[in-house]
């Protein structure tokens, strides 16, 4: 099973009984689960509900979505796009207000276009309830459509990651390699030193120069570190083989993979081995960063 991509975008749509909604979703990557609504004033009651919709097929990430309700067809009541209705209990209460007030009556066909909402149509319950079985539709619609796209991108990202961290691994196994000849390249450089400082005449006490080199093996040991970063890697696979909401642990693994490496490059003591780990952390750098992306 693939990983999942917090990056991804859905559509859905749902008709019935002469409304019309539309749902979309967008997300980008965020540590935790964050979601904004815009739809119509009248439907804000439904916000928290839309929330915990999403959150049942989104676990972390920022989601911004949108929720449009139109009228379905043109039987709405409406003439040539004017809610006559609408406009009718409107210029009824301007003018009770304008005879009341002792004003004059002055109202013309131009000023009905200043009229609140009279070219909306009339699609909205009086109970937004009533809309919630066609907005769960419409945004379960859009869910489908956003998982689809957040699991093909999220093939993609499993791609790179197992590429990144195979790099990574094999970088490993060349630190691994050269481990082990480090205390013998130390002893050489001892012995010859102190070759130069005793003359030709000296002798160089062969226990004291075996409790120096042990001393030295001892410090620049990097087989626990090597045997951690083994047991990471065999995680890092366990978990993309996994798929799904699998962010968090690998930047947890991350974590841990860069703690064990730069103990390894402190302990070493070797250029060539420095060299390797520079070249790890700035490989686990950019497989981090590709991880912020998974959910």
């Amino acid at each position: 099973m693939a990983i999942v991509s917090m990056t991804g975008f859905g559509r859905g749509e749902a008709s019935a009984d002469g409304v019309k909604i539309v749902a979309e979703l967008s997300t980008v990557n965020r540590k935790q689960f964050d979601c904004n609504f815009s739809m119509p004033r009248e439907l804000a009651s439904l916000d928290s509900k839309l929330q915990a919709l999403v959150h049942t097929r989104v676990s972390r990430g920022y989601v911004k979505g949108l929720v449009s309700v139109t009228a379905a067809s043109a039987d709405t009541g409406i003439t040539n796009g004017l809610d006559l209705e609408m406009i009718t209990k409107q210029i009824g209460a301007l003018r009770a207000a304008a005879a009341k007030l002792g004003l004059p009556d002055d109202l013309t066909a131009s000023a009905l276009l200043r009229l609140p909402d009279v070219l909306r149509a009339k699609v909205m319950p009086d109970d937004p309830l009533e809309l919630w079985p066609l907005i769960e539709r419409a945004a379960l619609a859009a869910l489908e459509s956003l998982d689809v796209m957040r699991r093909r991108e999220g093939a993609a990202l499993d791609e790179d990651l197992r590429a990144r961290f195979a790099a990574l691994e094999r970088l490993s196994k060349k630190i691994e390699g050269l481990a082990p000849a480090v205390p013998k390249a130390y002893q050489s450089v001892l012995e010859r030193r102190l070759a130069e400082l005793l003359g030709q005449g000296g002798t160089v006490d062969p226990a004291l120069l075996a409790r120096e080199v042990a001393v030295f093996a001892d410090r620049c040991d990097v087989s626990e570190e090597l045997t951690r970063l083994a047991s990471h890697f065999a995680q890092v696979e366990k978990v993309l083989g996994a798929g799904d909401a699998c962010g968090r642990t690998l930047d947890f693994l991350c974590q841990e993979l860069f703690r064990e490496i730069n103990t390894t490059g402190s302990k070493a003591n070797d250029a060539e081995i420095s060299r390797l780990v520079i070249d790890f952390k700035a490989g686990l750098e950019a497989a981090r960063e590709q991880v912020q992306n998974v959910e």
